[in-house]
């Protein structure tokens, strides 16, 4: 409380505001000293008081987390199906980050679910590679039904919307960029306990485009799977759905069928079966074994029979490991194909 105290009386000096000055010396100041107050008065209190003055005066926060460290803005970087992405501020680090929040509401009112979720993402927290984009902060927003999730911005956002912007790259490039999206997928795959993304495409996969570094991103969603291996829920974009996905029974190939379809959309510039006005449509197609009619535009046969590896049936399928060992990245030597080198 005294700490609360003298963090209020400190800020006071950069509020130019006598009467709120006086306000809190003789009004809020004492009923601090002689109230209980509970953890999460006091911690909203502190976040009025920890706010730079520049954010005050400026661009307002939003919302802020429970530490008080990083301030949510208004807008939105991205939204998908159960996530909106904002804008956030690591006020300690003096860098922008991304604010990833889960409503609930799209589950279900089943507290096991809810916690499964928070403890799968408080995992994710401590994953270690350069290919992942980083999760700095977890935590459960009660009041407001959500799963909050602090994560590093990549300059150039998405591969998506970059790939659409520079439409004229060559296939060493899209190689470089593959390659680094299989790292960090046999990282994932190869923990301990295996992780399967279950969503990868090319909207959660991000790139500082200076570098060329690609990173994958939109873990929250991942299945975090024991010795078996197998997951049994249906989540996922549909069209990068693996067919053994909407069967509820399958394993970290999923990724590799998804992976396979991101080269797809980089070497085209379209969404895979894109020929379909909807998601029953897709269905029916990935069901049944029918591959997306994008695949004929792919004129290069090296890149065509790469991908044609990574999406055919799950036993077929490569692992991550054995693809980073295919001769088809043969032409990158490492200092290439890692921009950090």
């Amino acid at each position: 409380m005294d700490r609360l105290i003298e963090q209020t009386e400190s800020t006071l000096a950069g509020i130019n505001s006598p009467a709120f000055s006086v306000s809190f010396r003789f009004l809020l100041k004492p009923n601090l000293q002689n109230l209980s107050l509970s953890p999460t008065l006091i911690r909203s209190v502190s976040f009025l008081f920890k706010m730079p003055a520049e954010d005050r005066d400026g661009e307002p926060f939003v919302e802020v987390d429970p530490t008080g460290r990083f301030g949510r803005y208004s807008d939105l970087l991205g939204s998908g199906a159960v996530k909106k992405v904002y804008r956030a501020f690591d006020q300690e680090e003096g860098i922008e980050v991304a604010w990833n929040q889960v409503r609930f509401s799209h589950f279900s009112e089943d507290p096991v679910l809810i916690n499964r979720l928070h403890s799968e993402v408080q995992l994710l927290r401590t994953l270690k590679n350069k290919y992942i984009i980083v999760c700095y902060s977890v935590w459960l927003n009660d009041e407001h039904n959500t799963l909050n999730f602090i994560t590093e911005v990549c300059t150039s956002g998405n591969l998506r919307t970059y790939r659409k912007k520079h439409r004229h790259v060559s296939i060493k490039a899209l190689k470089k960029w593959s390659k680094q999206v299989l790292e960090g997928l046999e990282y994932l795959h190869t923990h301990e306990p295996c992780i399967i993304h279950r969503d990868l495409n090319c909207s959660n996969i991000f790139i500082n485009g200076n570098i060329g570094q690609v990173k994958i991103g939109d873990l929250g969603l991942a299945a975090i799977v024991g010795k078996s291996h197998a997951a049994h829920s249906i989540i996922g974009t549909p069209e990068y759905m693996a067919p053994e996905l909407y069967e509820e029974d399958y394993t970290e190939m999923v990724d590799i069928y998804s992976f396979g379809l991101c080269l797809l959309e980089m070497v085209t510039m379209e969404i895979p079966y894109s020929e379909c006005d909807s998601v029953a449509k897709i269905y029916k197609k990935v069901t049944a074994g029918i591959k997306p009619q994008g695949l004929n535009k792919v004129k290069d046969p090296e890149v065509k029979d790469f991908i044609e590896k990574c999406i055919a049936q799950p036993r077929a399928r490569p692992s991550a490991s054995d693809l980073l060992k295919d001769p088809f990245f043969s032409e990158l030597n490492d200092d290439e194909a890692d921009p950090d080198a």
